[in-house]
Parts: structure tokens; sequence; C-alpha cells
């Protein structure tokens, strides 16, 4: 059974998203998470590779995606033709471990991208933990949006809602 736990149509829905670009560590990228003006939430910004830049980052702390049983998560976005990170955290700490996602959605139209609980990986700065636990979707307590790997200039991910199956 498929739980429609996240809609972004409102301010209020949009408005708990902090952007953690690499400027974190001296880069120069930018993003933002906002309402588009027909309904949908809009990350976006400006992936820069100067500085030893490369990524830009928005998330949020919730504990509504945390389900006892969950299989997976079915994602309602509009992509630009970029590759993104859908990443989901079990402590409320701001650096630590991150299980993500990578998704291609198809550029300007609308797409439902199913990510299984069971191939999220388990990263820390961007790089693979070989021996951590396996994601426990009851603890997930932060849930975010990425664009990393070089993807140099401006992106713009169009989400509408996030559902728990």
């Amino acid at each position: 059974m498929m739980v429609h736990v996240l809609n972004f149509d409102t301010v209020a829905a949009c408005a708990p998203w902090q952007p953690i670009n690499d400027q974190v560590m001296g880069g120069l990228s930018s993003s933002r998470f906002r309402l588009d003006a027909e309904g949908w939430a809009v990350f976006e910004g400006e992936v820069s590779l100067q500085n030893n830049g490369g990524f830009a980052s928005v998330r949020a702390a919730t504990r509504i995606l945390a389900r006892t049983g969950a299989a997976g998560y079915a994602l309602s976005v509009l992509g630009d033709g970029k590759r993104y990170k859908f990443n989901l955290r079990t402590d409320a700490a701001f650096d630590g471990l991150t299980y993500q996602a990578s998704f291609q959605p198809p550029a300007g139209v609308w797409a439902e991208v199913s990510v299984l609980v069971a191939s999220m990986t388990p990263t820390y700065r961007g790089r693979l933990v070989p021996r951590a636990p396996r994601l426990q979707p009851e603890r997930v307590c932060q849930v975010g949006w990425m664009i990393a790997n070089a993807q140099a200039g401006p992106f713009a991910l169009g989400i509408r809602s996030v559902a728990v199956f």
C-alpha cells in the first residue's frame, strides 16, 4: 500500500528545507527550495566546480518518512536531464551517515521514480561506507535532495510528492 507522506503544494511544506552546499568546504555552488507558482516544489540552483566544489543539496528534519516495514519510496519529480540523489538519514546530526539513491528522471516530463530501501547506499561525505548497517526505515529523521558528480551549471528539479510503500 502506497502512502503519500510529503506533498509540496504549499509554502509551509517548502519552508523547513535548508540548503547545504559545497560552500561548507570552500566551494561556490548555490541552491534553494521553493514553491513553484503552479503548486510544486523546486530544488534549484547552480553547481560550480571552482574551489574544489561540485555539489548542492537541501534537507529537512522530519520523521514523516519513518515507517516500520517500508519497502521503498515513490518520488514524483520533474527532471531537467541531470542526475540527482535522494538522501535519508537516521540521526539528527549535521554530519554523519547518509543513505543515498541516485536517479535521473527524463527532462521536461513528470515521472515517478521508485527507490527501494534495500538499494539505498550508505555514504559519508559522498564516499561509500561498506560496513555500515542497512537503512532502517523506521529510524528515518532527515530527508534531502542533492546534485553532485561534477554536473556544473544551473539545475532545477521539480518535486510534487514522496510516498512510502
